[in-house]
């Protein structure tokens, strides 16, 4: 592929990663008016998000093996294809049931575009050359995760349209970015005899499921110390130790556990947790904090969170530009960790009164802290392994992040009502009303314009006040990420893409079967001189008593 070639082919490749991050969180602004349309219950309401989270976490690895496998190019128009589908299908739905199957399907896609991505790109760019090219991915990721609450506020706000363009309005952008990459992307396809491991993939998706739905209920449909929760996390860590047993057998195998004995490997994917809870977790407590404890509206909402953007999109362009032209991360990444942790322990000290001034300022760190450590905790990963694990290990690290971001939205979502719950029986205890008067544990956006004014301000303190241990613990995990990235060796990023150093292995080993063959032949050519001249030698030697001649007319000395 020419430059020209790939960067249209990135054009093509950030499209589809827009929708597909945008589509986690379009709906965070929209789900209680679709909720009260199809009159829908809290449970139900968790579960339009989660649906989509699971899908998409669980079969990430599964795409990311495939793409080392067959053809990179297929296997993300299948995503897209997936994608589409299941967002048409969502748009059309009757029932909160049918929204949430079809939010699954949209899943599967999401999870392809989120592996294939990454992987496409470190297949046509250097892991040097591919830091020019961070800012403009950092950037679509942060937009599309910010933007995401905004657009759907917007839709939601929009009398003309209607929730149900939540859904639609990511087709035809999903539709685009098919036809751009079919039409851009040529990468060549590896031929290998393949032995699909569909008894990792099924354990793996299986256990990671049962371990997601666990987080995602407990301490909402039952107690987190209870038989209902101890049993899930047996079956799931059950499901994950078969996995793993599976992978140790298998001839080629989904996750292969090797990867893990490089220490850039592990440290890489123990920070992506982090970073997956600062991505998701951060958009989504935001949204809920600017609606119910601020009182804005879901499209201010959106609009209060773009400082958050900009530092994302400085942060990232200008540390990605950096990197291509020192050819050094390590320090970026640093700075990125501190800046996160930082602007989380600093949204960890508002409350339902803090200055909106001061909370744009916090966002914008947070931002910049995010831009630095997105996409270029990946580079030191692609930059260790062989280019035919490319696939797995940064499909591995993809997982990781989606998979922190999954369990960080329901276990922060959980101490959030915990919180809440507290915060209002004290609060209405101090003011003197009776709290069967405060419609229950569930106000919130949902009903809270139903409360009487001062339960309703009560309650928009409680959470306006309780979301603030969500961003401390937040900024803890952060600090964990940043322990992590310090440990982790900097070695200078290579200035071959994965193409390349395929092709190089390929010339390389096919140079050693051409030597290998040419010294066969010479040897052949050797031996064979030398029992000829055996054979003559027999043939003119005297037999018997008679002594072999010496002096000019011995036979020829072999040794």
């Amino acid at each position: 592929m020419t430059h020209k070639q790939r960067i249209e082919a990135l054009v093509g490749l950030l499209l589809g990663m827009f929708v597909a991050f945008l589509s986690s969180t379009i709906v965070s602004n929209a789900l209680p008016t679709i909720i009260t349309e199809l009159h829908g219950t809290q449970d139900q309401y968790t579960w339009v998000v989660t649906a989509t989270l699971l899908a998409s976490t669980a079969t990430t690895p599964i795409w990311g093996k495939f793409a080392d496998l067959v053809s990179k190019k297929l296997l993300i128009q299948l995503s897209l294809l997936l994608f589409t589908l299941g967002s048409v299908l969502a748009g059309l739905s009757t029932s909160v049931p049918m929204l949430i199957g079809f939010r699954a399907v949209q899943g599967l896609g999401l999870g392809g575009l989120q592996a294939l991505g990454i992987i496409i790109i470190a297949a046509m760019f250097s892991p040097r050359e591919r830091g020019r090219y961070q800012g403009p991915m950092a950037a679509v990721m942060s937009v599309a995760t910010v933007a995401g609450p905004l657009l759907g506020g917007l839709i939601v706000d929009t009398s003309w349209l209607g929730w149900r363009w939540c859904f639609f309005v990511g087709a035809p952008l999903a539709v685009i970015a098919l036809v751009v990459i079919g039409r851009t992307l040529n990468l060549p396809v590896v031929k290998r005899d393949v032995k699909i491991d569909y008894a990792g993939a099924t354990l793996i998706a299986a256990g990671v499921s049962v371990l997601l739905i666990w987080v995602t209920l407990a301490g909402k449909n039952f107690e987190w110390a209870s038989a209902t929760s101890y049993e899930l996390v047996a079956v799931g860590v059950v499901l994950l130790g078969l996995a793993i047993f599976a992978e140790t057998k298998a001839a080629d195998p989904v996750v292969p556990l090797r990867l893990f004995r490089d220490r850039t490997m592990t440290l890489a994917t123990l920070a992506s947790i982090a970073v997956g809870v600062a991505m998701f977790g951060g958009a989504v407590f935001l949204g809920q904090y600017f609606q119910i404890a601020r009182g804005y509206s879901p499209t201010a909402a959106g609009l209060l969170t773009l400082p958050m953007v900009l530092g994302s999109m400085i942060s990232a362009t200008l540390s990605g530009a950096l990197i291509t032209k020192y050819g050094k991360w390590k320090k970026f990444l640093v700075v990125g960790a501190v800046g996160m942790a930082a602007g989380f322990l600093l949204l960890a000290t508002t409350d339902h009164a803090t200055s909106m001034v001061l909370i744009g300022v916090y966002l914008f760190v947070l931002g910049a802290g995010m831009g630095m450590t997105m996409q270029n905790l990946v580079l030191p990963v692609q930059n260790n392994v062989a280019p035919s694990d490319l696939g797995s290990a940064s499909a591995t690290v993809a997982f990781f992040r989606s998979l922190g971001g999954a369990a960080g939205v329901s276990v922060l979502g959980a101490v959030l009502s915990s919180h809440v719950t507290e915060l209002t029986t004290e609060g209405l205890a101090n003011a003197g009303v009776d709290m069967s008067k405060a419609g229950g544990s569930g106000a919130g956006l949902s009903n809270l314009k139903e409360l009487p004014e001062q339960i309703g301000t009560i309650v928009r303190a409680s959470y306006g006040d309780a979301t603030g241990r969500v961003f401390l613990i937040s900024g803890i995990i952060a600090a964990l990420s940043l322990v992590a990235i310090l440990f982790i060796r900097e070695v200078a990023l290579k200035d071959k893409s994965a193409m390349q150093q395929l092709d190089a292995e390929r010339a390389a080993r096919g140079a050693a079967e051409v030597a290998a063959v040419s010294g066969a032949v010479i040897d052949s050519e050797m031996i064979a001189e030398v029992d000829e001249i055996e054979d003559r030698v027999e043939a003119s030697a005297p037999s018997g008593r008679h002594a072999a001649p010496t002096g000019r007319h011995a036979a020829p000395d072999l040794d």
